[in-house]
């Protein structure tokens, strides 16, 4: 992070704005990319995501840039009952081919939306280094995930393009479109938790989002 004079604007001020303090795109081979939970499960079933495949694509131009840089990469997977969901010992929990983990990778398994409950995440990854975050599901798994890391004292930059959530229930009756949902999360993380940025920005070391 940097600091930054606040710049007034017609915008709403974030908490990030008004502590003036900045941001500044990390270098891709001093941080570590946390893909999470990118499961065959949310590709097709009944917890398909609406833009998966999209996510996907782009957490897969991201895992390919990193690599070439260097950084360090950490898989997490959601581990379900055998029979059921997330059954990893299945295809659908198996992760999906194109962000599959090379030799060398971490890879952590979880059974609690936060990715450092119950895991040795927290071990595996150096405090110091920007953490890259980006997987499924926006509410849920990486939202839960980006907060306990922040709260650990990590900067956090959540990749928004990279991740996918579906469509809830309202608190009216009716449905709240998945990407409504994804937006929502990630303005509200955005306000103090996280910066989040596009794939693009981020590979290309770009301040905008």
């Amino acid at each position: 992070m940097i600091d930054s004079l606040f710049i007034e604007t017609d915008l709403p001020p974030t908490l990030w704005d008004l502590a003036g303090v900045g941001y500044a795109p990390p270098d891709l081979s001093g941080s570590t990319l946390l893909l999470i939970d990118l499961q065959n499960e949310y590709v097709s079933g009944p917890l398909a995501l609406p833009h998966a495949a999209d996510a996907i694509g782009r957490a897969t131009a991201l895992l390919l840039a990193f690599r070439a840089q260097g950084g360090q990469v950490v898989h997490v997977a959601h581990a379900g009952a055998a029979g059921g969901v997330f059954d990893r010992a299945d295809y659908r929990g198996q992760i999906v081919t194109s962000v599959a983990p090379r030799e060398g990778e971490a890879v952590v398994e979880k059974t609690a939306p936060n990715a450092f409950v119950g895991t040795d995440l927290e071990a595996r990854i150096a405090p110091d280094r920007p953490l890259v975050i980006a997987g499924f599901m926006t509410h849920n798994c990486v939202a839960s995930t980006a907060r306990a890391a922040f709260e650990r004292g990590f900067q956090v930059i959540v990749a928004h393009d990279a991740c996918a959530t579906r469509p809830l229930p309202d608190l009216d009756g009716g449905v709240l479109p998945a990407k409504a949902l994804h937006q929502a999360t990630l303005i509200g993380l955005a306000d103090r938790h996280i910066h989040a940025r596009t794939v693009k920005a981020l590979v290309n070391r770009r301040a905008e989002a």
